[in-house]
């Protein structure tokens, strides 16, 4: 399942004060990202990651902003965002290769390594 149910995204708009709209973008560019033509994908950089929209070009980030809003839901609607989440998962695992040196990713702004999203094989490298 890749869909919010109608009840769930009510659920999600509701819990988030409104920013299910932001929860449909952000989903609709990681799939987006997952219909691109060929076996295997590579990620993209975006151009400007300081920048809140430009940053967005990499789904990696699409996918931290997903990350996040996902711990913001009570447990009903995080288990219903989880369950579309695990399904777009899947596929991107299936469709992108593992970092060769991912030690070499880093770490976050709270000193913790980067989520295994990060940790995917980008475009150049």
């Amino acid at each position: 399942m890749d869909r919010l149910s109608p009840a769930a995204s009510a659920e999600v708009h509701w819990a988030l004060r409104g920013r299910a709209r932001e929860v449909a973008s952000l989903l609709s560019m990681y799939r987006a990202f997952l219909r691109r033509p060929g076996n295997r994908l590579r990620l993209v950089p975006s151009e400007c990651p300081s920048c809140p929209g430009c940053a967005l070009d990499d789904v990696a980030v699409v996918r931290d902003e997903l990350a996040d809003l996902y711990r913001a839901l009570p447990p009903e609607s995080r288990r219903a965002l989880g369950r579309v989440l695990h399904a777009l998962d899947e596929e991107f695992r299936r469709r992108t290769l593992p970092a060769s040196i991912p030690f070499l990713i880093g770490l976050d702004w709270r000193g913790r390594p980067y989520a295994w999203w990060h940790r995917r094989v980008y475009e150049g490298t």
